[in-house]
């Protein structure tokens, strides 16, 4: 185990480490994954360079592997060629610091931290001495550039800062990808927002949620377009991690299940959820229309995917086809009567059943909506 002097964080609930390594530990440690855009395509763009110059691109590509499952995008060599120059400059005068700034690493497994005998926040980070254990989240083009420094310069004495991770989701690392990415170094994220799950997520459950969001952002008849803040890019105002976490409980539900209709609901789930929506905006059509209502919150939506378990239990009972716009119609009408559109007033009724938070006011929704099928 490598054993390298760092600072424990906590921001909201979330903790990662402010760590310590030199370039060699960087060397050895850091695995880079980047997107695949199919057969035939290089990790990095612009033609191939040989490897007379500054940078020799046929070692910096065998560090390199790309994968469809990857959200990194491709290498820019352009950007390299220019880190490389600014690194030597920095090497020959002494005087200029080429990483001041913190690097962004990710480990999949979680890491020991040993406070110091001061503080409790102060102390050693623990890392497996494992090739590619840690992966870069922001700053691969640093660190790549590094990598070719050290064929002329010894790096052990040579220290980078670096903001470590060790209990982020597959999910929260996408999206903290993807908000890094857009802010600061102005990556246009509409790529990146636009690949189907299945390319971000490795995560069956995770990847159809993803799905079902776009569709419900996207779709020109959706009830929800424009609605949704997708990986954290949009004008939307529901985030796409509040709906997630719901849709992953429906899908984990459907699996324990069991039978062919797990599978295929999932497969499915797209098309399911733009129909069950246009079904609960014609059951409530002013709430969905109107300005003055909370239909469209992530509250009530969380609300509305808490209940499709007990949605499609009720149309398999009678036995209809719960891929039917007309069976998800005739299921849901009853809400119109039983609940109606007034339940989602802003300043009447919603306010006054808000109470006990966002975790009790989805609830209590979700009651509502049950009991109201039945009505």
């Amino acid at each position: 185990m490598l054993s390298v002097p760092s600072l424990r964080l906590n921001q909201f609930g979330v903790r990662f480490y402010e760590a310590l390594l030199s370039g060699a530990d960087l060397q050895s440690l850091v695995g880079f994954e980047v997107l695949s855009f199919g057969p035939g395509s290089q990790t990095t763009r612009g033609k191939k360079k040989k490897t007379s110059g500054r940078v020799n691109w046929e070692f910096l590509e065998r560090k390199i592997a790309a994968s469809e499952q990857a959200f990194q995008r491709p290498i820019i060599q352009r950007k390299i060629e220019e880190l490389v120059a600014y690194y030597l400059q920095c090497a020959d005068s002494g005087t200029l610091p080429a990483i001041p700034g913190s690097v962004l690493l990710v480990s999949d497994r979680r890491l020991e931290f040993n406070p110091g005998s001061g503080r409790a926040d102060s102390g050693s980070l623990k890392l497996p001495e494992e090739s590619g254990i840690l992966r870069a989240l922001d700053g691969q083009h640093r660190l790549l550039a590094l990598h070719q420094l050290a064929e002329k310069h010894n790096l052990k004495d040579f220290q980078v800062p670096a903001v470590v991770f060790d209990n982020l989701t597959a999910d929260q690392v996408v999206e903290l990808f993807v908000t890094i990415n857009s802010k600061h170094t102005k990556l246009n994220p509409s790529h990146l927002i636009s690949l189907s799950g299945r390319r971000l997520y490795r995560d069956e459950n995770l990847a159809a949620a993803h799905d079902v969001i776009r569709g419900l952002n996207e779709d020109e008849h959706s009830p929800l377009k424009g609605q949704i803040k997708v990986l954290g890019i949009g004008k939307g105002s529901v985030t796409q991690a509040s709906l997630a976490d719901e849709l992953r409980d429906v899908f984990a539900s459907m699996d324990a299940a069991g039978g062919r209709m797990s599978k295929e609901f999932r497969e499915n789930a797209r098309r399911f959820f733009l129909n069950y929506f246009k079904a609960a905006a014609r059951a409530f059509p002013v709430a969905f229309a109107g300005r003055k209502y909370s239909i469209r919150t992530a509250t009530s939506l969380r609300a509305f995917i808490r209940i499709v378990p007990y949605v499609i239990a009720m149309i398999r009972s009678r036995g209809g086809d719960v891929w039917s716009a007309g069976e998800l119609d005739a299921a849901l009408r009853p809400w119109a009567e039983a609940i109606g559109d007034r339940r989602f007033e802003t300043e009447t009724v919603w306010k006054e059943k808000l109470t006990g938070g966002t975790r009790s006011a989805v609830e209590i929704l979700a009651r509502e909506l049950r009991q109201g099928l039945n009505a």
